[in-house]
């Protein structure tokens, strides 16, 4: 710590000499405790040592407006062993009701979509971007994502998933930390902290659109190709 102490002293005193303006350095033979433990120690959600434990902050979860209109929290739901992650937006006005994610029109389409590549979803891990409903199912606010983002890196932390599958632009530009489309990111394989990422459509999207079906089965493919 000394060695630290001398080095940053020095550093301090040639900024000083350069004229970037005058430093107050401790006089000789007095030193400043630092803080006790990281600063960032007492954050209860990277303490979260199992999903379990991100579902219980999230139900007492202030962090942003969307916590006044909500009837329940939608943390996520899944094996602590999955292999695949799906992330969506957020919830809807049926999963707003039960607390589940991907429970509506949407989630019965995923569900047929997860059973096309044989993977039941009892088997994946699914949860969305924001854990509360946004009013009349409008996108998420970026200062309610920048809200809710934590909970769900540290879910994919605590998961340790072979494969997110991101569905529709709000989870693919929060994972990727991008502004990019969702057509300028599809066809590719991306990174969530060294977690492959394979970027595709909401299933509300394709309700709405049909259209977009097939290629959506592509990427999901290309997600099962990974799973291998």
């Amino acid at each position: 710590m000394s060695d630290g102490r001398a080095l940053a002293r020095t550093f301090l005193e040639q900024q000083r000499l350069l004229g970037t303006g005058w430093v107050v350095l401790p006089p000789p033979g007095i030193s400043y405790d630092p803080p006790a433990g990281d600063l960032f120690s007492n954050d209860p959600i990277s303490q979260a040592r199992s999903v379990a434990a991100v579902a219980a902050l999230v139900a007492e979860c202030t962090r942003c407006r969307l916590c006044e209109g909500r009837t329940h929290t939608v943390p996520g739901e899944g094996p602590d062993d999955a292999r695949l992650v799906v992330v969506g937006e957020g919830p809807g006005r049926v999963e707003d009701e039960t607390g589940r994610p991907f429970v509506g029109p949407a989630g019965e389409l995923l569900t047929k979509i997860l059973a096309a590549i044989d993977l039941p979803r009892e088997r994946v891990f699914i949860c969305n971007v924001v854990k509360c409903r946004p009013p009349e199912n409008r996108v998420p606010q970026y200062d309610e994502v920048g809200a809710c983002a934590p909970y769900l890196f540290r879910q994919i932390e605590l998961l340790k998933p072979k494969v997110i599958l991101a569905m529709g632009g709000t989870a693919a530009q929060t994972l990727l930390d991008t502004k990019q489309s969702l057509g300028a990111l599809r066809n590719r394989i991306h990174r969530f902290r060294g977690i492959p990422v394979v970027v595709t459509y909401h299933p509300a999207a394709l309700l709405r659109n049909p259209h977009w079906k097939r290629p959506t089965w592509d990427d999901v493919r290309t997600a099962h190709r990974l799973l291998a």
